[in-house]
């Protein structure tokens, strides 16, 4: 009988987002050198949060906070990543849903942004999307890569939550 996750210890819980978040960036990376999809700058946001998430995940395995009140703190600074990379994610299901003469104009690339514009105008900038944004190169049972994007953050956020706050 395979063992239940929902019955794992906090430590084990944490570490299973960790291990999803390192499935998200691999496959991320698979579409991007392998797939050739290049990624926009919310694509590249959505990364950043997975990474965040990742690394808090770990630490949070790692430490393995032992009194209630810890172990909620924890899962607060968890749900931070995966908040912001759902509410990224989010923006950008909506800007490839806007009617086409709707869609912002394609902007420079990323990489240019990076180095021109100090860091809360980059923010901004990206943020606001583009045209390139807006393209849907990529589909899996009919939605974007955004689309299953926000559906796993809400899914890690939905599983931090029980693991954080449930009573053990």
């Amino acid at each position: 009988m395979a063992p239940n996750p929902f019955r794992a210890s906090f430590r084990a819980q944490f570490f299973l987002v960790f291990l999803a978040c390192c499935a998200l960036m691999a496959y991320a990376l698979y579409a991007e050198h392998v797939l050739r999809l290049e990624p926009c700058p919310l694509c590249i946001f959505q990364r950043i949060a997975v990474i965040a998430l990742g690394l808090v995940s770990l630490v949070i395995a790692l430490v393995g906070p032992k009194r209630p009140r810890a172990r909620s703190l924890a899962g607060l600074i968890a749900l931070i990543p995966a908040l912001a990379g759902a509410g990224v994610a989010a923006r950008h299901v909506w800007i490839q849903h806007l009617p086409p003469d709707q869609v912002p104009s394609c902007g420079p690339p990323f990489a240019f942004l990076r180095e021109t514009l100090p860091f809360m105008a980059l923010v901004r900038k990206v943020l606001t999307g583009d045209g390139q944004c807006a393209k849907i190169e990529w589909t899996f049972l009919g939605q974007s890569m955004p689309v299953w994007t926000l559906i796993s953050f809400v899914v890690l956020a939905l599983w931090i939550a029980f693991a954080a706050f449930r009573r053990r």
